[in-house]
């Protein structure tokens, strides 16, 4: 069974993702630490529970989602593992994250570029790699089917969607993206968003507004 425990890290109070299993191997998805404190509250949490990191994960790259990705890789020895299509939107981080406020270090190369139908192994778990394109040109989400749980990161949220007018955005996109990957699964699937609380696909199909 996965275990999945999350901190809301940095200025745009993103959701990273640890996620586990019995074996203690663990993957960690869209890393946002950023300062000193938050980089050493996720490394506390790996120690405390015994982890052993085995994956780095984006669901796209963004820069609130990637800001750790270079504490991570560097840590725990890993590759990072990301979509083809997010590629130039990871290049570009560097350049205007100053315009944030941030002076980030540059992320890793990714060591595996992933896509539809991949899938992503750890300990005794497994989750299905689907593209999800429409808030960023390559953005992806881990599914879960076995315990019925969604890594989504800015595609569907709770009572709303990802934002569209970022690089690599387009609103009809995203709709279809949710519609046909994601409003497919059962209504007791549990969505945890890149920002905000968790939700489930049967809360938003009956609520969600932008899915009327």
């Amino acid at each position: 069974m996965i275990q999945v425990h999350y901190f809301t890290f940095n200025g745009f109070q993103e959701n990273t993702y640890i996620l586990s299993d019995d074996t203690k191997e663990c993957v960690i998805i869209d890393p946002g630490c950023y300062s000193n404190e938050e980089q050493q509250e996720l490394a506390a949490y790996i120690d405390e529970k015994g982890l052993k990191p085995v994956k780095l994960l984006n669901t796209h790259c963004h820069i609130d989602h990637v800001l750790g990705n270079s504490f991570v890789a560097n840590k725990y020895n890993v590759g990072l593992e990301m979509h083809e299509k997010d590629l130039p939107t990871l290049h570009a981080t560097p350049e205007y994250g100053h315009l944030y406020g941030f002076n980030i270090d540059k992320s890793p190369e990714p060591t595996t570029l992933l896509k539809e139908g991949d899938k992503v192994k750890f300990g005794n778990s497994e989750l299905d790699v689907v593209f999800a394109p429409g808030h960023s040109a390559g953005h992806i989400v881990f599914i879960d089917h076995q315990e019925k749980c969604i890594i989504g990161g800015d595609v569907l949220f709770y009572g709303s969607i990802g934002r569209t007018d970022l690089p690599g955005g387009d609103y009809d996109t995203l709709i279809n993206s949710i519609k046909t990957k994601l409003l497919t699964l059962t209504d007791d699937f549990k969505v945890y968003s890149g920002h905000g609380q968790p939700t489930t696909i049967g809360f938003e199909r009956a609520n969600n507004p932008f899915l009327k």
